[in-house]
């Protein structure tokens, strides 16, 4: 179904279509097909530590806040990153940096495929500061930022690919006095961006709102 803003619930129009049926699809173009049209998404940009104090920081947009009480936020980790999955793993701690229009670039840069004891905090000028109740480092330059504990992981798809679901409980948030007022977040202050499928992302600028019913 197709819905065209302005127009009524009698005047929404069926268009034509293709249906997929997953099972036949290979797993890169599901992935394609799925990640194309579940958009914007946001992006947890996820710092941790290994056992052996390396830090690591990688952006993973199979992400969201998943509970509220108290609140809970979970990433997926797919077959090819696996540094985050290895660090919380054996730490079970992690930062989960909010990307903003003024980090995105920043954002990209840690991306790279670096080796496992390389820092992307250092390969992207970041600054390192450190967290009031875990191990792992916050981004100095994020308009805000969460202290989690894992949960929880859970594997998720094939055995032998798939992803793993990481679920932390979020212990402390940091945020910018600017997008404060009180606990409410500013969403024009704080310039959100959303990943969308390649090399798209989105500002989340363009707002608008409508009243819930009663």
């Amino acid at each position: 179904m197709a819905f065209r803003p302005g127009l009524g619930n009698d005047q929404i129009m069926t268009e034509p279509s293709t249906t997929f049926r997953v099972a036949d699809l290979e797993p890169q173009d599901a992935y394609k097909l799925t990640s194309g049209l579940v958009v914007p998404r946001p992006i947890g940009w996820v710092g941790t530590v290994s056992a052996d104090g390396h830090d690591n920081l990688a952006p993973y947009s199979f992400f969201n806040l998943i509970g509220s009480d108290p609140p809970h936020v979970a990433f997926s980790a797919g077959a090819g990153r696996r540094d985050s999955l290895n660090n919380v793993r054996a730490v079970g701690e992690f930062t989960l940096n909010i990307v903003t229009a003024e980090t995105v670039e920043a954002m990209n840069a840690t991306s790279a495929s670096l080796a496992a004891d390389d820092d992307e905090f250092d390969h992207a000028k970041l600054t390192k500061l450190p967290s009031l109740e875990i191990r792992p480092h916050r981004v100095g330059e994020a308009t805000a930022s969460m202290e989690c504990r894992v949960i929880d992981i859970v594997h998720i798809g094939n055995p032998e690919g798939g992803n793993d679901l990481v679920i932390g409980e979020v212990l402390l948030v940091h945020a910018a006095n600017r997008v404060l007022d009180g606990t409410r977040v500013d969403q024009e202050q704080l310039r959100a961006v959303g990943r969308h499928v390649g090399s798209w992302y989105s500002h989340a600028t363009d707002l608008f709102a409508i009243d819930r019913p009663a």
